[in-house]
């Protein structure tokens, strides 16, 4: 199975190799028909400490880092960061 890849941006840099990463979608009220925004906040590993607060990066499932730490950062900005890019 395909490993979920997800886009959002950095809202926080302060851990060691770890960013918050909000990533948000938008769905359709089941009632009133209208589009809302839904967010959702994840712990990203971030290996080389490149990501910076208001960078749009995409992240993708990974084995479990830590507690919280299912994902890895993978694009930031558009560009390749670290190990876990695919060619």
């Amino acid at each position: 199975m395909p490993k979920r890849v997800l886009t959002g941006r950095v809202v926080s840099d302060k851990m060691d190799k770890t960013v918050t990463v909000l990533v948000e979608r938008r769905v359709m009220h089941p009632l009133y028909k209208k589009f809302i925004r839904r967010s959702k906040k994840y712990a990203a590993h971030d290996e080389a400490n490149l990501c910076r607060e208001g960078d749009t990066v995409s992240i993708q499932e990974c084995p479990p880092i830590s507690k919280r730490k299912t994902w890895t950062v993978i694009l930031r900005n558009g560009e390749p960061v670290g190990e876990g890019v695919q060619a």
